[in-house]
């Protein structure tokens, strides 16, 4: 988390929902037929801006107060995730999008929380066919989809 570069964020979406406020003013207040005219739109929108900003800069200077020591990083998982990566970019035209993407997300999932096997299973399924279904069928796209060793086209 970089609480500097929230803070930051917070001043400038502040001073851009001041300037969507201002700015309606100059909207006509009203139109034919109606009581709400056009600038109450930009008018809720800067000012709901402001205030989601305004939230960020206060959380951002109380988390630094609570946050006083350094987190460390965790080499280990992100030395697995970027070897599959690796791997993942390496062997995907041997074998094939789905099987290829399947085992880098269980990788991914494992590596992240250990355990529940069964629901990642089911998502990096359903993920990774799911996609190389719409992208090829739908889409008309072309992807390697499963290697010719295997026999299923």
């Amino acid at each position: 988390m970089n609480l500097s570069f929230d803070r930051y964020a917070g001043i400038v979406f502040c001073a851009i929902g001041i300037a969507f406020m201002i700015g309606s003013k100059s909207i006509t207040a009203s139109s034919y037929g109606s009581n709400v005219g056009a600038n109450i739109f930009p008018m809720f929108l800067g000012g709901f801006l402001s205030l989601m900003s305004a939230r960020l800069i206060y959380e951002t200077f109380r988390k630094q107060q609570q946050q006083k020591r350094k987190s460390n990083l965790d080499y280990k998982r992100f030395g697995i995730i970027f070897t599959a990566a690796v791997l993942y970019a390496f062997f995907l035209e041997d074998i094939g999008f789905v099987i290829s993407t399947f085992l880098f997300l269980m990788i991914g999932f494992q590596t992240m929380e250990r355990g529940k096997v069964w629901r990642s299973v089911i998502i990096a399924a359903c993920f990774s066919y799911g996609v190389y279904f719409l992208f090829v069928n739908v889409l008309d796209g072309s992807l390697p989809g499963f290697p010719a060793w295997l026999g299923i086209s």
